[in-house]
């Protein structure tokens, strides 16, 4: 396992793939560190489906209102629509690139309207920069995220078996 360095920045994500670790970047989009930190504490992202996954591009998962299996409002045909009961964020769009293994919100065509949902880059995507917050990476474990089983949506898809801080782990 990768050396983690600062366990309150850093989260242990278990998918049905394996184990991938994400450092955080607090620097960077300090509310939506604060926000993925707290929605992990609750256990909100345990269950949640990668419900839209793209060849040569990314895979999406965070939404805990309609993706979360097993949750009141699981709904496979709705999953990517919700989000949680917490107000939206304001957008932090940085210089930070959208590289592979770039963890960044997802979010409407409001700049202002990121609340859970995330994605995770599998390749270089340029045209993604400054225009959505990035607030984390992948240390270790992208040749998990590589095999997320692909769709728009996902038949069957994978899922976040669990997810935590490390320093709560």
């Amino acid at each position: 396992m990768a050396e983690i360095k600062d366990p309150e920045n850093t989260i242990i994500m278990e998918t049905t793939k394996g184990k991938v670790v994400i450092a955080l970047k607090p620097d960077v989009a300090p509310g939506h560190v604060a926000r993925v930190k707290e929605l992990t504490r609750e256990g909100a992202y345990d269950g949640v489906v990668f419900h839209r996954v793209i060849e040569d591009f990314m895979a999406q998962t965070g939404d805990v209102q309609y993706g979360k299996q097993g949750g009141a409002s699981f709904n496979p045909a709705r999953a990517g629509m919700g989000g949680s009961d917490k107000p939206d964020l304001k957008a932090e769009f940085s210089a930070t690139p959208h590289v592979r293994g770039t963890c960044s919100m997802a979010r409407s065509q409001n700049p202002n309207s990121a609340n859970s949902q995330f994605f995770i880059c599998f390749t270089d995507a340029p045209w993604l920069n400054k225009q959505y917050s990035v607030w984390g990476e992948v240390v270790e474990g992208m040749e998990i995220i590589d095999q997320i089983k692909r769709g728009e949506p996902v038949r069957d898809p994978d899922s976040i078996v669990s997810m935590k801080v490390a320093a709560d782990a």
